[in-house]
């Protein structure tokens, strides 16, 4: 009868990546929904998960409309708001380019104008569909210009995208990784603060106890209730 060896490391090694591959869901958010008009519009914006110098595509396909203009916001979600790209009156097809500049979300913000001489009830009724899609890190680089530039096969450009998506996942690793360490000093950090307020609370409340004993002691002695 055969007898099978162990596989080798770099092939199990291989096989999990591979299977990360299959279950790591694509970064990418197609979406399509309707946008009523108004004079003086709130922003809809769609939030989408991003890492720090990320590659972030973005297109957006705007219906037609009268008197209506749709104006573009790129912005995240930092601490120091970050305002990418804005740009006012898009039509039809449009395609922008982003790279971030800190870790959080990144999101696209859409206002839907009335313009021109529109009654109320006309206004009201103005909307525009748009589709809007959103492809980060592996997703948003366009392997086939990669191909023809440098003239790679379809097997080398294949290999050329599985190694930017295995970038991702190492770099994923790595986020989760650092956020965890930073999870545990903050742990450690607030249970030596808890254990160093214990300890305080207790010696005050010996302190107070032994302040007491001693005020008391020396008020029955002034009462000669005690020698």
């Amino acid at each position: 009868m055969a007898r099978f060896g162990p596989l080798p490391t770099s092939l199990l090694a291989l096989s999990f990546l591979g299977l990360l591959l299959l279950c790591s869901p694509p970064e990418t958010s197609a979406i399509k929904f309707s946008m009523s008009a108004s004079r003086y519009p709130n922003a809809k914006c769609i939030w989408n998960s991003a890492h720090e110098n990320q590659l972030v595509i973005v297109t957006a396909n705007v219906g037609k409309g009268q008197n209506q203009r749709m104006d573009i916001e790129i912005v995240d979600s930092s601490s120091s708001k970050n305002v990418y790209l804005s740009k006012k009156g898009i039509k039809g097809e449009t395609r922008l380019a982003i790279t971030t500049h800190a870790e959080g979300e990144v999101g696209v913000c859409l206002k839907n104008y009335v313009e021109g001489d529109v009654s109320s009830d006309q206004a009201s009724k103005l909307t525009r569909i748009v589709d809007l899609d959103v492809d980060i890190g592996a997703d948003a680089v366009d392997y086939n210009a990669i191909a023809n530039q440098e003239s790679l096969s379809g097997l080398e450009t294949e290999m050329r995208k599985i190694e930017g998506q295995l970038k991702e996942i190492i770099d994923e690793m790595n986020y989760l990784k650092n956020r965890e360490e930073r999870f545990t000093q903050t742990n450690i950090s607030t249970n030596d603060r808890v254990q160093g307020f214990a300890w305080f609370t207790i010696c005050a409340l010996t302190a107070l106890g032994v302040w007491q004993i001693f005020h008391l002691r020396a008020y029955f002695k002034r009462k000669y209730l005690i020698d």
